[in-house]
């Protein structure tokens, strides 16, 4: 007899929805989104236990691609509308995905409060250098000398370095992946997910349209020399002196997530009395 009391087994295809992927031919997302159903396949929770939230941007179009619950948020807020709904509804397993420029550029305050704030969800961006929705202009993370038609010699502006970031704003758990790796990215993306507090995953996923050159990516990309640490301080001291292209989990923090008070049924007269003059 089948044992009625372990929940069935989910595939990868479970948390796939009708809808036809709609990316550039070789962008790098298209595997982002396949080892994220792998990794929600193997973390065992059903779809309708998992919220996907996003903002504006390429990557941003994932949560209607799969058949988890879904939001599609405005730009640069996918953090807020995910915190929110962690709070208010801790039993879900939420799961917030934009890209560098959604989540760096207009995003950027809620990110650098979010880490902080440590909620149990996981953020993963989707960082290829460049706004490629919005037809090649030069985002946060954009090496200051990239010469293109729209900054010609480049901005001149030093890149957002997000793991240092995050890591200092109070993040509990800092990887980064690479698209071409999917069962790799997967791999990390579960651990992420399992790993209590706010967790990030910096995922080089290359714009083959307006980067091109990115494609390259996957000849430099290479395994963290040294293995994850809880401590912060050997961890910066290695993101510091990151070359861009170290892959595998950086920090795994013990920091407790944020757990909000159970709201309470408080006595009227009480609150009244609290705004009198």
């Amino acid at each position: 007899m089948n044992d009625m009391s372990q929940p069935p087994a989910c595939t990868p295809g479970d948390f796939k929805s009708d809808c036809k992927p709609i990316w550039c031919p070789g962008c790098g997302d298209y595997t982002v989104l396949g080892s994220l159903t792998k990794a929600l396949a193997a973390l065992g929770r059903p779809p309708h236990e998992v919220v996907v939230v996003s903002g504006i941007g390429c990557s941003s179009r994932i949560p209607a691609y799969t058949s988890c619950y879904g939001f599609h948020g405005v730009h640069g807020r996918a953090l807020a509308a995910g915190t929110g709904l962690k709070v208010a509804r801790p039993d879900l397993t939420v799961i917030v995905a934009g890209g560098d420029g959604d989540g760096y550029s207009i995003g950027g305050n809620h990110f650098l409060h979010a880490c902080r704030r440590n909620v149990d969800l996981t953020y993963l961006v989707m960082d290829n250098h460049v706004y490629g929705m919005t037809k090649g202009q030069a985002s946060p993370t954009t090496e200051p000398d990239w010469d293109n038609k729209l900054a010609p010699g480049g901005t001149g502006v030093r890149a957002f370095h997000p793991l240092v970031i995050a890591l200092a704003a109070g993040a509990n758990f800092v990887a980064r992946a690479f698209s071409g790796d999917p069962n790799g990215t997967a791999a990390i993306i579960a651990q992420a997910v399992r790993h209590p507090g706010f967790s990030f995953v910096e995922i080089l996923s290359p714009c083959v349209t307006f980067r091109p050159e990115q494609r390259q990516w996957r000849e430099h990309v290479h395994p963290a020399s040294v293995p994850e640490t809880d401590d912060a301080a050997r961890a910066a001291r290695r993101i510091m002196t990151d070359d861009g292209f170290n892959i595998g989990v950086l920090y795994a923090g013990g920091r407790a997530p944020y757990q909000p008070k159970p709201p309470g049924n408080a006595d009227p007269a009480e609150l009244e009395a609290g705004f009198e003059l």
